[in-house]
């Protein structure tokens, strides 16, 4: 296959965006574009057109055509096969079909284009990646933000607590300077300690609250430079020096919740579990692939708590490759489940996330896909009938279930018959959007049912997944947080949960 341009023209043969992808003039291009309305007859069934040099393949989009040129010796099959899947890119970056939207979103359309054909030759690429590339959406730092976030929140914790010791202590100095100043009568005879007491406690002086403003804000105290909170200062610091901007991000829910919490840990350690699922299964119910790539993160916060060792616990998990991070002791990791240094002298980074271990796990079986999906498009007359329905294993509680469903170049809300959950028509991205708050033994397996004009089954995929759930794969866990060089326990946080990477039906 080789393609030398792609375009969205008006009916009225003016070019709305056009990609030229082989070393041909512009001139050329342009007459090859400006003679296609010419060659297309009305009432025609196909969807392509060849002249002595060049075959047109095209496709209808309301008031404009999709339109490919390549050269008459390529695969017509795979020429079709290329204008589906740009005929689905364009709903996801135009929010209609109208010429002034198009030219709105020209620059977008045709970055989208280039990562479907490269060179003249069409990419092997999925929607989904194609809509990703494009946002450059990056989950490890979605992953550093939430870290980053964490430690801010922790680090105003502890200067909220700072201040309130501040104002405390100097409401004690307050009360005790007026107990001073009522020791003794006018005689200048000093006055028995119950009188004192007895006085000091009817007196009318209003007691100051604490308050948990930081107490930079009151000028140069001295309060601040207490040695502990000197810590979060630099914390701060350092992330304004790095260009960290200070937002509000939230990790999936602990087990039972349906909404998303933020992990707030004051403890001086914390070690985090994420595993990312990524899933492909066919439209027949079979699964093509399941990987799950799992890493343990850890944190320390006190540069005091810095030379630990990590105990962990592991079950049976033949079918995960583990990987230690280059500096810990592997020795230690294998014969006794501990982490740590090589030197066990040496301290952690302090103030910054490391991936101590990590694991990866692919396979091709079924029982390993936490929630299955089939759709079942059916034309009827005019109409489509479309019935998808999802089934969960008893292993896994699923929490904020996503699944999104492409509609055939529809612009109007689908008529929903029954549903089991929520649902909504995104306009811009030209699906139909379940959600499902909670997936648990109570509600294993759901359906809907929805009607749209009729259209090709083939539409209707890839169907795509997304969800949360507070249990991993792999059998790990945290047994204990030890110091290397005193004695004692360190406090920790310990967090896991699983998220989804590309999961869907296609």
């Amino acid at each position: 296959m080789v393609v030398f341009a792609a375009s969205l023209i008006s009916k009225a043969g003016k070019p709305l965006v056009s990609r030229q992808y082989m070393d041909m003039s512009r001139i050329r291009i342009e007459g090859l574009l400006a003679a296609f309305p010419k060659l297309v007859g009305s009432g025609k069934q196909h969807t392509y057109v060849e002249t002595e040099n060049v075959r047109y393949i095209y496709q209808p989009m309301e008031g404009l055509y999709l339109l490919l040129i390549t050269n008459k010796q390529s695969n017509i099959l795979e020429d079709l096969d290329t204008l589906r899947l740009l005929s689905k890119i364009v709903p996801e970056f135009a929010t209609s079909f109208d010429e002034d939207d198009i030219v709105t979103f020209a620059f977008e359309i045709v970055a989208a284009f280039d990562e479907v054909i490269s060179l003249g030759y069409k990419e092997n690429i999925s929607v989904m990646q194609v809509k990703q590339n494009c946002e450059m959406e990056s989950h490890e730092e979605k992953l550093h933000k939430m870290i980053i976030q964490s430690k801010i929140n922790d680090t105003k914790d502890l200067m909220k607590k700072k201040a309130q010791e501040i104002d405390k202590n100097k409401l004690e100095q307050k009360v005790k300077s007026g107990y001073g100043s009522m020791a003794s009568f006018s005689s200048g005879k000093p006055m028995a300690p119950s009188a004192v007491e007895e006085t000091r406690y009817s007196r009318p002086e209003p007691v100051p609250t604490p308050v948990s403003k930081p107490a930079a804000a009151k000028g140069p105290s001295k309060g601040m430079q207490l040695g502990k909170s000197k810590k979060g200062n630099d914390i701060l610091e350092s992330l304004a020096k790095e260009g960290e901007a200070v937002e509000l991000v939230f990790r999936p829910a602990a087990a039972g919740g349906l909404a998303a919490t933020a992990i707030l840990s004051s403890d001086p350690v914390t070690l985090i579990i994420d595993e990312k699922l990524s899933v492909l299964l066919d439209r027949q119910g079979g699964c093509e692939n399941v990987e799950v790539i799992g890493t343990m993160s850890l944190t320390v916060n006190s540069e005091a708590d810095a030379c630990i060792r990590i105990g962990i616990s592991s079950g049976v998990n033949t079918n995960f490759q583990f990987k230690t991070h280059p500096n810990i002791d592997k020795t230690q990791y294998s014969n006794n489940n501990m982490l740590c240094l090589k030197d066990p002298s040496k301290p952690f980074p302090v103030g910054s996330e490391l991936g101590v271990l990590k694991w990866r796990m692919q396979s091709k079986d079924q029982s390993l896909v936490p929630i299955t999906i089939n759709c079942w498009p059916s034309v009827s007359g005019v109409q489509t009938y479309v019935n998808i329905e999802y089934e969960s294993t008893s292993d896994f509680d699923l929490q904020n279930v996503s699944i999104v469903i492409p509609l055939p170049g529809s612009s109007t809300d689908p008529s929903v018959n029954q549903v089991d959950g929520d649902w909504c028509f995104d306009l811009k991205r030209g699906a139909v959007v379940w959600t499902i708050d909670l997936v648990d033994d109570s509600n294993r397996t759901g359906s809907m049912e929805f009607v749209v004009s009729a259209a090709d089954a083939e539409s209707f995929f890839p169907v795509e997944v997304s969800f949360t759930s507070s249990k991993i794969y792999c059998d790990v866990a945290v047994d204990s947080v030890m110091y290397t060089v005193k004695e004692g326990a360190a406090k920790y946080t310990f967090k896991k949960f699983l998220t989804t990477g590309e999961y869907i039906v296609q």
